[in-house]
């Protein structure tokens, strides 16, 4: 449970101060400007903006030359839900108990005092809130929620864009299809391949043959047909996000409306979401913003941000955003606006129980390096999660050329269990596949201690709440849903 100072929270969000006070424009005092989220599922840094090859993305390049690209943002889970939950909040999930994977389901969990998910704030602000799903008979959005936390009452008040009064301000979350295996008919386990959602229709700008996949993979015709297949989701997403921004110019808002693009967890790849490397907690954020509302304090067009700055900063910018204050006890801090919080020096995240696979990380991310440390023995890259196994094609691919010795460099390594600790230099070491924990480079050995040091006083202060077993009772049920859903390996009943 948090102070009783949280309760003032509720208060704040019911008591909007005005974008004048914010960005002191006396003549804007009735006035708040629209607020779009545009959440791309499972993504890294691979959009043309970013100088990724092989994608067209041309309305996310186009948000950011006209707004602000972020180049070091990073989700505080490498999946959805903890994340997700997370910067509704923002706070830690590792803090409020919703850090294990779709976790609180269907029991009586409540968000501690003085928590609640953003939307309910700027509902009590005067903001309308959408999840929208359709745009006329185009599909932009999945209405997904994946929240740890059920118990709070209807977050949203509407699904269908026609449903917004234009002329009042609004907050309008688009939860994107892409990019995902198309696993929700839970019929995964029936299928010789799970599809990607959109693949076919989705632009073919990346090929088996133009594709350069991470140096941690083998190169093989599947490794390079899954890289494109997400390649061309980042395209086809790009096609849905031009739809929105169609929406927005057709109703005369798009200069009364910030729009915000960013990626709710990292890489939907084999070694990119669920693992606590750059791959699967590195995320795009482009910020746009109106010209009819004076331009914040951190903003400027065409501006590439290099600060660090963590998914649940964006729970409090988007407060500042909306005229509200940020509760002195939120664990996010806005990087827009007059009220700025000081530069982080490092973004942490975590990762624990995800569906069967009871795995936990830790991780702390700087401008250059990157630390992870790895609470589960024997654990890696090859541990049994059956999504993984029945979607990624790659994972089986790679078990089966490990068995008959066909993996040398950082594919074989890969198949290794996981260093009790890990750091990289990501300046020199992009793919992260160089453990430097044992590096004699004295600059190394001081980055090293100085990471432990911030971990642990980070865990200390947020009161990580890791260390506390799940009940079994809560995790047993998981193996068997997920073996309905996504099958069972068989070399898993062979070992038994």
């Amino acid at each position: 449970m948090f102070p009783k100072a949280w309760l003032c929270f509720l208060t704040v969000c019911a008591g909007l101060t005005t974008l004048s006070s914010v960005h002191g424009e006396a003549d804007l005092t009735s006035r708040k400007p629209n607020i779009v989220w545009i959440v791309g599922e499972n993504f890294d840094l691979d959009f043309g903006c970013y100088g990724a090859e092989n994608v067209k993305t041309p309305n996310v390049d186009r948000l950011a030359k006209q707004g602000v690209r972020y180049t070091n943002v990073y989700s505080t889970s490498p999946v959805c839900a903890p994340s997700r939950s997370a910067f509704m909040t923002g706070m830690y999930a590792t803090t409020t108990d919703m850090h294990h994977m779709r976790s609180h389901r269907d029991d009586d969990f409540r968000l501690p005092d003085g928590v609640r998910p953003l939307t309910l704030c700027l509902q009590d602000a005067g903001y309308q809130t959408a999840n929208v799903t359709h745009i006329g008979q185009r599909v932009v959005g999945t209405g997904k929620l994946d929240l740890n936390f059920v118990n709070e009452g209807p977050l949203y008040q509407t699904k269908l864009w026609s449903d917004i009064d234009t002329s009042k301000p609004f907050f309008a979350q688009f939860n994107m299809p892409e990019a995902e295996y198309d696993i929700y008919d839970r019929k995964s386990a029936e299928k010789e391949r799970v599809v990607w959602v959109g693949e076919e229709w989705h632009p073919k700008i990346a090929t088996e043959q133009n594709v350069n996949p991470p140096p941690y993979y083998p190169d093989h015709p599947i490794v390079r047909q899954e890289w494109a297949r997400y390649l061309n989701s980042a395209s086809g997403m790009d096609v849905r996000i031009g739809w929105i921004l169609e929406q927005l110019k057709k109703d005369g808002v798009a200069e009364d409306t910030v729009v915000i693009f960013f990626g709710d967890n990292g890489r939907l790849e084999a070694r990119g979401i669920h693992w606590c490397f750059d791959s699967g907690l590195h995320v795009p954020m482009v910020i746009h913003w109106p010209k009819n509302f004076p331009i914040p304090a951190g903003y400027r067009e065409g501006l590439v941000d290099e600060r660090v700055i963590s998914l649940i900063d964006l729970t409090a910018t988007t407060l500042v955003i909306a005229g509200l204050e940020v509760p002195r006890t939120m664990q996010g801090q806005p990087f827009l606006g007059p009220e700025q919080g000081t530069e982080r020096r490092f973004a942490f995240s975590a990762r624990d129980r995800i569906d069967e696979t009871e795995i936990r990380q830790r991780s702390v991310r700087g401008k250059r390096y990157h630390y992870v440390r790895n609470y589960t023995p024997g654990a890696g890259f090859m541990s049994l999660n059956r999504y993984k196994e029945k979607c990624f094609l790659v994972k089986p691919l790679m078990r089966e050329l490990d068995a008959a010795g066909k993996l040398t460099g950082p594919p074989a390594e890969l198949m290794k269990p996981f260093a009790n600790e890990q750091l990289f230099d990501t300046l020199v070491d992009s793919y992260e596949t160089v453990n430097l924990v044992n590096s004699q480079v004295p600059e190394h050995q001081t980055v090293l201690r100085e990471m432990r040091s911030a971990l642990d006083t980070w865990a200390s202060e947020t009161r990580d709440r890791g260390v506390i077993p799940e009940a079994r009772e809560v995790v047993a049920p998981f193996e068997k849903e997920m073996h309905d859903w996504f099958g069972t390996p068989e070399w898993v009943t062979r070992n038994r």
